[in-house]
């Protein structure tokens, strides 16, 4: 049975790096595998448990007769229900932070930025495009940032073919900005939660290599700009009876909301809560100042429904659904025994730390980098698990593999447009080819990525 719930994770994987061909959505393959991946180990609990967790099995029926009745409640008590804690955690995280935007978005308070973007000159709008990517994704999921900036350079850029362009180097900006900070990408996040990172040490380890990724991107793109740019002749967005909000107000909503989220770690090293307590915590206070912006409105017919951004609605909702379907799967496999073993073959064959980065960031290129860092999470995370003198350190708290396999499959996982979630949406949003995006602008990531990995590595030797 092990076997068997091995070849359905790879499958799903299959199936997911491939949705485009399969026309399958990643989020129900994800559900589905992950939840029958628990029934197979359920119906096959006994062998698998004598085999895994004899002892703790032991101590739970406490000199009772083994049966069926009682293994079952012992996989959904004590198995099950630890990674479906895992999976709530980060599922209300990523509820907050989009309940949060919605709130932000419905007041305007993003109105600022299609004015503080507009230029002319194709390069300087290109650094303040990835400028603003890449800091709003430190804040808010990289999925939702892309999401949003593509809707605002729409509003400025008129040629199809350099929004293909500025919109690949918004994917690039979100996902080195999601690996900046434990609270940009799910990925990261899912490494904070587990223990695995701590949010200062992480973000000093992976700031420069980020950073100078995205610069050469930025230089090789600029060479292919034309002079002048063609931009749209729109009117400000017609927003209703909410557009009593003044520009103040607006600003003062976005200060609470962003400075909020970014207080989010201080909180969790504060307090030890839960990271979902701060951002709900953040979330209340967003809710309170907004009640008081429109306290003049409220309770009377001037109050109109406020612009609801469905789109990001619906895919921040796929994604929670993908992060759970993924972790019951991973979990399912982690509880066969199957990464032990692999894990041991890895110590004694391939104990080359680089390796492992690369080549995990060459899979999530295929696989979706939120599938190899949720493998990586289940097969290094056990400290006590076998693994070589060299390499024991570097899987501890803060050790140097947690942000190398954030940083690798974030920047490899943009080879390809649909190894991240961003990318997915950058070619359901823009029409952006395999191919096009293949010729036009992975050849600038992968140059970047080994640049970037080389600077890795030199600051952490």
């Amino acid at each position: 049975m092990s076997v068997v719930i091995a070849s359905l994770v790879v499958l799903g994987i299959l199936f997911i790096a491939t949705e485009n061909v399969n026309r399958m959505n990643r989020s129900a393959v994800a559900m589905f595998i992950g939840v029958l991946c628990w029934l197979l180990y359920i119906i096959d609990g006994s062998h698998l448990l004598a085999a895994e967790h004899a002892d703790s099995l032991a101590a739970f029926l406490d000199g009772r007769d083994e049966s069926r009745s009682l293994v079952k409640d012992f996989i959904a008590d004590s198995l099950f229900l630890k990674y479906m804690a895992r999976a709530a955690e980060v599922a209300l995280f990523l509820f907050g932070t989009m309940t949060t935007l919605d709130v932000l978005t419905g007041n305007g308070c993003f109105d600022f930025l299609p004015e503080w973007l507009r230029t002319r000159n194709p390069r300087r709008y290109l650094w303040w495009l990835a400028g603003f990517t890449f800091v709003l994704s430190a804040n808010l999921d990289n999925l939702i940032t892309v999401c949003m900036m593509l809707a605002v350079m729409h509003t400025m850029v008129s040629d199809r073919r350099l929004r293909m362009t500025y919109g690949a180097v918004i994917v690039l900006a979100a996902n080195c900005g999601g690996a900046f900070t434990v609270i940009g990408d799910v990925s990261s996040l899912t490494l904070w939660m587990e223990g695995l990172v701590t949010p200062t040490r992480y973000a000093a380890m992976q700031v420069l290599s980020a950073v100078v990724a995205l610069v050469v991107v930025l230089l090789l793109v600029m060479r292919e700009l034309p002079r002048r740019l063609d931009v749209v002749q729109t009117a400000p967005p017609y927003r209703g009876d909410d557009t009593i909000l003044t520009r103040w107000q607006r600003l003062l909503m976005l200060i609470v909301g962003i400075g909020g989220l970014w207080f989010v770690p201080t909180f969790h090293r504060l307090t030890h809560l839960p990271p979902f307590v701060g951002v709900l915590c953040v979330l209340s206070f967003l809710w309170i100042v907004d009640e008081l912006c429109n306290r003049s409105l409220l309770g009377s017919d001037r109050m109109v429904r406020k612009r609801q951004p469905q789109a990001l609605q619906y895919a921040n909702m796929q994604h929670i659904l993908f992060y759970i379907g993924l972790t019951f799967a991973f979990g399912a496999l982690a509880e066969t025994g199957l990464l032990t073993r692999l894990l041991g073959y890895t110590a004694t064959y391939a104990d080359n730390l680089y390796g492992h980065g690369l080549c995990l960031g060459l899979l999530s290129a295929l696989g979706g980098n939120l599938s190899v860092v949720l493998a990586g999470v289940a097969l290094f995370a056990d400290a006590s698990l076998p693994t070589s003198a060299k390499l024991s350190c570097c899987f501890l708290q803060d050790g140097v593999f947690w942000p190398l396999l954030s940083y690798t499959t974030a920047l490899g996982g943009t080879l390809l447009p649909g190894g991240t979630l961003a990318g997915c949406a950058l070619m359901r949003m823009e029409d952006v080819s395999i191919k096009w995006y293949l010729r036009h602008f992975a050849p600038k990531v992968l140059l970047a990525w080994l640049i970037g990995l080389a600077l890795f590595f030199l600051l952490a030797s």
